[in-house]
């Protein structure tokens, strides 16, 4: 375009101030990008920005839904917990109340066991003390004959006066010996 000024043999043009054909061409030039980018790459870009912004706002609620679920979880877990825990102590309490009813019959059943060997003993010890008590009669009973036979120089062969001899001087005994 300087050339075609030059060749005009117009006056030195101010290269501060552009030529007209330049604005023109310029702004042809300008409104054509302009257009291309409004058409073409604006909503392109709006696409993207708006994908971005819904995944960035997705992902949040997502994160948010997952926090609430996780949170729920959590009471959830917590209130089985402390089920498990209230059903463990009962556990627990019963099985102690168990023992302790076990326990009880265990120390029923020594304390009969131990007052039938007590008793078993009494009565084998009655027993034993009536076999001695008969076996001292009659010992005792032979004895005091020959003694109240030398003593008294006659013989109390008879058996009959010797049995009723001896059951008086015995009884006698128990009888002195019970005071």
């Amino acid at each position: 375009m300087f050339l075609l000024a030059a060749e005009g043999g117009e006056s030195e043009h101010n290269p501060i101030i552009p030529l007209w054909q330049e604005i023109v061409v310029g702004s042809v030039a300008f409104a054509v990008l302009c257009f291309v980018l409004m058409k073409f790459v604006f909503p392109r870009m709006e696409q993207t920005f708006q994908a971005r912004v819904d995944a960035i706002e997705g992902g949040i609620k997502r994160a948010e839904a997952a926090q609430a679920e996780a949170n729920q979880l959590l009471e959830q877990y917590r209130a089985q917990l402390a089920e498990a825990r209230t059903d463990a102590a009962k556990i627990r309490d019963d099985a102690r109340a168990d023992a302790e009813g076990i326990r009880q019959d265990i120390l029923a059943k020594a304390r009969e066991e131990s007052d039938r060997v007590i008793q078993a003993g009494k009565d084998a010890l009655a027993a034993e003390r009536a076999t001695i008590v008969r076996e001292l009669r009659a010992e005792v009973g032979t004895i005091a004959v020959d003694l109240a036979s030398k003593i008294v120089g006659e013989s109390l062969a008879d058996e009959a006066r010797r049995k009723g001899t001896v059951d008086r001087f015995l009884s006698g005994l128990e009888s002195t010996g019970a005071r």
